[in-house]
């Protein structure tokens, strides 16, 4: 499997408590995240999100797609929100929030491996190509976000 570690910084001009509402109603990414095709809800939860169950199918500017599950593992209000992945990727992705004023620093670190054959094959020679996709659906995220919240 070929492993890969991508942080991403957001400075969203929203108060703090609007942008962590957004993240965490991820089933309404869709509607904001070019990126993000479609979210499916496996199992709730708790109230807090903790234990609750969806399932992403992601594309980016490449001509793939990928889907997998994430499980919210951990939440700390207005701090952060932890998942972790299981499918065509594996492993953890935590958004962390901050605020310098009245903009939100959003930090998204995503540390996952590639469980599809042909993206393990071929990772040597196109890490750079999926970091650049990668980068781009998150590109795609802070403006979708931004345009959400100056509404």
């Amino acid at each position: 499997m070929a492993e890969f570690c991508f942080v991403t910084l957001w400075r969203i001009e929203a108060p703090l408590a609007q942008v962590c509402e957004a993240i965490s109603q991820c089933a309404r990414w869709p509607e904001w995240w070019p990126g993000v095709e479609k979210v499916e809800e496996i199992e709730p939860g708790a109230a807090d999100g903790i234990g609750s169950l969806r399932r992403f199918t992601w594309k980016g500017r490449l001509l793939y797609r990928l889907t997998f599950d994430i499980r919210i593992t951990r939440v700390v209000p207005l701090q952060l929100l932890e998942g972790r992945a299981s499918g065509e990727v594996e492993g953890i992705g935590c958004w962390y929030f901050s605020c310098e004023g009245a903009v939100t620093i959003v930090r998204y670190e995503w540390q996952v491996r590639t469980t599809r054959g042909w993206m393990n094959v071929l990772a040597p020679l196109a890490r750079p190509l999926f970091k650049w996709n990668h980068d781009q659906v998150m590109r795609q995220g802070a403006a979708g976000l931004t345009r959400l919240l100056q509404r």
